[in-house]
């Protein structure tokens, strides 16, 4: 186990698009402090995650060694944590582990500022979602969208209320420090900026008395409550600009 492992992932040019044409070339996710769920397994400091059709294949230390011997398309994850994607730690089950044999589930994130982010890359503010791979898909890269169709083909779940495009609760939300803005479009769309990243969330919202629902393009939900001419959510305390 190495103990001084690289700070910033270096990530090739020409990886986005293999990812899109992967032609049925095996993934790896190579150099990521790996949480794998999995009592039997344990976790590494620095290991790989190799993934083959929709399931992982095979995780540890040392398969890279074999990535030209395979063909493999290769993912630096240096400084980053790979964990399941799936994962509540709250109440944790046997399903959201990364374990050879389970679907390819998985989240990497970038832990915090560092100093030269690769190109292209999404600053590394905070933790946030660098990598994320569902089905053994990767569907974001580098924080953005690996496609353009994944930002608009998030399905309309049922039993969701009508959007009002007049609702008194729409236009441009910002959090006490100024470091959040989130604007409800009249579209039934949010967009969300974060410091220096404009457009770091996007996708839908539905509002239900003083309760708002997001579903976000990345594929999560979350949830936030209008009281006393705030909006409340995920922490933040948003008043209308």
């Amino acid at each position: 186990m190495s103990t001084t492992p690289r700070a910033n992932p270096r990530r090739n040019d020409s990886t986005p698009r293999d990812l899109r044409t992967p032609q049925g070339r095996p993934l790896l996710l190579t150099g990521s402090t790996v949480i794998t769920g999995d009592p039997l397994l344990g976790d590494w400091q620095e290991a790989d995650v190799l993934i083959g059709g929709t399931v992982i294949v095979g995780i540890g230390p040392g398969l890279l060694t074999a990535a030209g011997d395979d063909n493999m398309i290769v993912i630096d994850c240096a400084g980053t944590l790979a964990l399941p994607a799936t994962a509540d730690f709250t109440t944790p089950h046997a399903d959201a582990t990364l374990t050879p044999g389970k679907q390819a589930d998985i989240a990497v994130l970038r832990l915090a500022d560092t100093p030269g982010t690769p190109a292209g890359a999404a600053p590394a503010r905070g933790t946030h979602l660098d990598i994320l791979v569902t089905g053994g898909q990767v569907r974001l890269y580098n924080g953005r969208p690996l496609n353009a169709a994944d930002a608009t083909t998030t399905p309309t779940p049922e039993g969701v209320p009508d959007h009002d495009p007049s609702h008194p609760f729409l236009g441009m939300w910002v959090d006490d420090n100024d470091f959040v803005r989130q604007e409800l479009l009249p579209d039934g769309r949010y967009d969300e900026a974060r410091a220096d990243r404009p457009s770091a969330y996007q996708g839908r919202y539905w509002i239900t008395g003083t309760r708002i629902d997001y579903l976000d393009d990345l594929g999560f939900w979350a949830y936030g409550e209008f009281r006393d001419g705030h909006l409340h959510h995920a922490g933040y305390r948003f008043t209308r600009r």
